[in-house]
């Protein structure tokens, strides 16, 4: 049985939450969602520049989650530019998903 995930610390509020190819439907689009703990941990090592390990103790977590967590982001966020694909970013309110929408 998986061990449940630890709560995390997360401290910004996106102003908008979703980012989408300019000119393109949305229901044309697939989705991409983009957790918070995930912004946040871009938030603080990418446009703070602070180290993992900085990271990790603002958000309660390891300095290897905080890896796990940045790789994470990364990806989805190259998957999004590089395809065509929304960027949602989900918040506290929202249910969170880790699945995309497949277009058809």
């Amino acid at each position: 049985m998986a061990r449940p995930p630890k709560l995390r610390c997360v401290h910004c509020a996106p102003v908008s939450d979703y980012f989408k190819p300019r000119g393109v439907p949305m229901h044309a689009l697939a989705e991409v969602a983009l957790e918070m703990d995930e912004l946040e941990a871009l938030r603080l090592a990418d446009l703070d520049g602070l180290y993992q390990a900085d990271v990790a103790v603002r958000m309660g977590v390891s300095r290897q989650t905080v890896g796990n967590i940045l790789a994470r982001a990364h990806r989805k966020i190259a998957d999004a530019l590089l395809n065509g694909k929304a960027l949602h970013i989900t918040t506290a309110s929202q249910p969170s998903t880790a699945e995309t929408k497949e277009s058809e």
